[in-house]
């Protein structure tokens, strides 16, 4: 036997599966990213350099003297991917580099591209050359008749890829990376030198000396691609740690190939014993033999990796428990769907939480071969869908497991979640109605101990104030005390009026007419807009609005939104009143024409003793807001307005009874548009 050739041939059909391999798994596993797509090039280059060799060798032992037709197919696909193979090379650990950020810049990308494809065009006359030979075809030495710059080349691209491997080796995230860079780097230095030596060889003693590397050099340019198939679950090389059925199944697939090759090659072996058909009945019939210990040990396998992926989807959901506990749905809902497609390594994963919306309704936009919908929810219970969209084709066995188990353990961390959320949002209720119940106890005192004391010093100055005998210049000062007398009682009235509540049990069935409390407000407060110089105008319905609240708490809204309003507006400005049914509530909306208010105040306008006013308390809109909250109804407003400038307020108030026509209508309210 021409043992020899027959490990050559091995070697052969070894290069010809191994980056076949990868190009199914890339195919299987495939993501948008250059780095694999150029992988896969580089794979099928190398899958046509190995596969026209075996081709050719495969036709020398079949036939003694091949086809030279088959021949010339073998020879043109051979020299085509050994020709592209540097370029490619470089071009892979560029890719790569970028990925590991190492690469920053696109102009430094740019002239590693160049430089891996640039000598490939210059040398193109040589594979010309070596395309259109005519015979004396050698597929053991094929770079020789590429020429010795295309083997310097080849020497060059070899030493580019040891050295990224060793840059790739120091900022490695873990040991077991650095493991297969460092023995990766220095593969390819060997096989770098390796093919050195063999061009050197060649050009000292002549073509031949160096055919007795050659094995030796198709072993080595193997060891990379072998190494990368133990690293994947190691490491997860091309983040398909995940997806162990794509690798197993392709791996089964190809031994499988690999032994029927193998019972052929020894029916013809045994050719001169038996006959060819026996020794592949026997030879196909022994791995039955190995059939029960082979279930058992796959078995003990599968169990283990269900269970594994049972403990790994139990690890998943205590990140997301804790994240529950948080009380925020919107925050967890997010978490979620960033934590699983990271951990389950998924392209995409999209959590729906609408209890209406059907799981059909996804279904149509899964339909793209890598996308699937996962119903939440448990016990007939429907919370959501969970989409989620793979990297590859298909999610795998256990991915799938994985995510059909969070499906069911997600509604209990949205259970938890909405519990808590609860329970803070009834704490901050709690802590706000305590931080109330303090203010009124204050002001109650206050009211006892200030509000009598003040009453006596303004009484008193107001008989100073009558006296004829009272000197011109006392008397300005006086009024200057009676002024800020007037304004700290008007202070204590408005902390009262915060801390006192507007609704009490049983006083549910309290109404007023809105329309005249509007009209008793303006009336108070139309001097104080003269004295600013700010038009104030009320627009009322002809029918007559009845709402469901006295009249000092339908006092207490409106007038403190139109003070606040008449306070901001500018001097020449003016502040409009419209009220209208709508939808079974009253409807009041306040504008102004003054300088609105800054973006990073919105979120506290109507927090209590939040002001802006060198005078101000803070308390207008915060007894606007408490009182509308007493009666169930809602405040809204926008600033700036539709023009750019001023603010608008609306309420919405209960209506307690059916509208009537007013005696004295004014002018219809209009529906006015929503700002935008």
């Amino acid at each position: 036997m021409r043992w020899p050739l027959y490990l050559r041939l091995v070697f052969l059909t070894a290069g010809t599966l191994l980056p076949f391999f990868w190009m199914v798994v890339i195919l299987g596993h495939r993501r948008q990213r250059n780095f694999e797509r150029v992988f896969f090039f580089l794979c099928l280059a190398l899958t046509c350099f190995f596969g026209s060799s075996l081709l050719a060798m495969n036709a020398e032992l079949y036939y003694g003297t091949p086809p030279r037709g088959l021949l010339r197919f073998a020879w043109t696909f051979l020299c085509l991917g050994l020709w592209f193979i540097p370029s490619l090379i470089v071009h892979l650990h560029a890719e790569y580099a970028s990925i590991r950020e190492l690469l920053h810049s696109r102009q430094r990308m740019a002239m590693w591209l160049v430089a891996a494809y640039l000598p490939a065009a210059i040398l193109v006359p040589s594979l010309f050359a070596a395309l259109f030979l005519r015979s004396g075809f050698d597929f053991e030495r094929p770079t020789h008749f590429l020429g010795t710059a295309f083997q310097l080349w080849l020497v060059a691209a070899l030493a580019v890829a040891a050295y990224w491997q060793r840059r790739f080796f120091q900022v490695a995230p873990d040991q077991a990376q650095k493991s297969f860079h460092k023995t990766t780097s220095e593969l390819l230095s060997v096989l770098a030198v390796i093919l050195l030596v063999m061009v050197f060889l060649e050009r000292i003693w002549g073509s031949e000396s160096g055919t007795s590397l050659s094995p030796l050099l198709f072993l080595l340019a193997l060891i990379p691609l072998g190494l990368l198939i133990g690293n994947v679950k190691r490491f997860n090389f091309l983040q398909i740690g995940r997806q162990r059925n794509l690798i197993y199944a392709v791996f089964l697939v190809f031994l499988a190939l690999l032994y029927l090759s193998f019972v052929r090659r020894a029916g013809l072996w045994w050719e001169h014993y038996l006959p060819p058909e026996a020794t592949a009945a026997l030879l196909l019939f022994l791995p039955v033999v190995f059939f029960e210990p082979l279930q058992r040990v796959m078995g003990r396998l599968l169990r283990k990796t269900a269970q594994t992926e049972v403990d790994r989807a139990q690890k998943l959901m205590g990140p997301i428990n804790e994240v529950a506990r948080l009380g925020n749905q919107s925050k967890l809902r997010e978490f979620s769907e960033r934590w699983i497609a990271e951990q389950l390594q998924l392209g995409e994963a999209h959590l729906a939480l609408d209890a209406e919306e059907k799981a059909p309704n996804l279904l149509e936009h899964s339909q793209r071969g890598s996308e699937e919908v996962f119903e939440v929810g448990r016990g007939g219970r429907h919370l959501g869908s969970l989409r989620v969209r793979a990297y590859g084709a298909m999610i795998s066995g256990e991915t799938y497991a994985a995510l059909e188990f969070l499906s069911e353990q997600l509604p209990a961390a949205f259970d938890l979640c909405g519990l808590i959320e609860e329970k803070l949002q009834l704490e901050r209720e709690l802590a706000k109605r305590q931080r109330l119940a303090l203010v009124g106890q204050m002001a109650a005192s206050i009211s006892h101990n200030l509000k009598n004391p003040l009453g006596s010093i303004k009484t008193i100055l107001q008989v100073q104030m009558e006296s004829a005998e009272l000197p011109a210049s006392l008397r300005h000062e006086t009024q200057m005390v009676l002024d800020e007398i007037n304004r700290l009682s008007a202070k204590l009235n408005q902390l009262l009026q915060f801390s006192r509540p507007g609704v009490r049990v049983g006083s549910g069935g309290e109404r007023c007419s809105l329309a005249q409390a509007a009209e008793n407000v303006v009336k108070v407060l139309r001097h104080e807009a003269e004295n600013r110089g700010v038009a104030l105008e009320l627009r009322l319905p002809e029918a007559e609005m009845w709402v469901a609240a006295s009249a000092e708490v339908a006092n207490d809204i409106l007038s403190n939104l139109v003070l606040n309003a008449i306070e901001a507006t500018p001097s020449g400005g003016h502040v409009r009143i419209a009220m209208h049914v709508a939808g079974g509530e009253c409807q009041v909306n306040v504008e102004d024409d003054g300088p609105g208010i800054p973006p990073e105040l919105r979120e506290k306008v109507l927090q209590p003793f939040f002001t802006t006013k060198p005078r101000g308390t803070g308390l207008g809109l915060a007894i606007v807001q408490r009182r509308l909250e007493e009666l169930g109804g809602a405040i809204e407003w926008w600033s700036p307005k539709e023009d750019g400038v001023g603010t608008k307020f609306r309420i919405m108030l209960p209506v307690n009874g059916g509208a009537t026509q007013r005696e004295n209508g004014g002018a219809t309210a209009g529906v006015e548009r929503e700002p935008k």
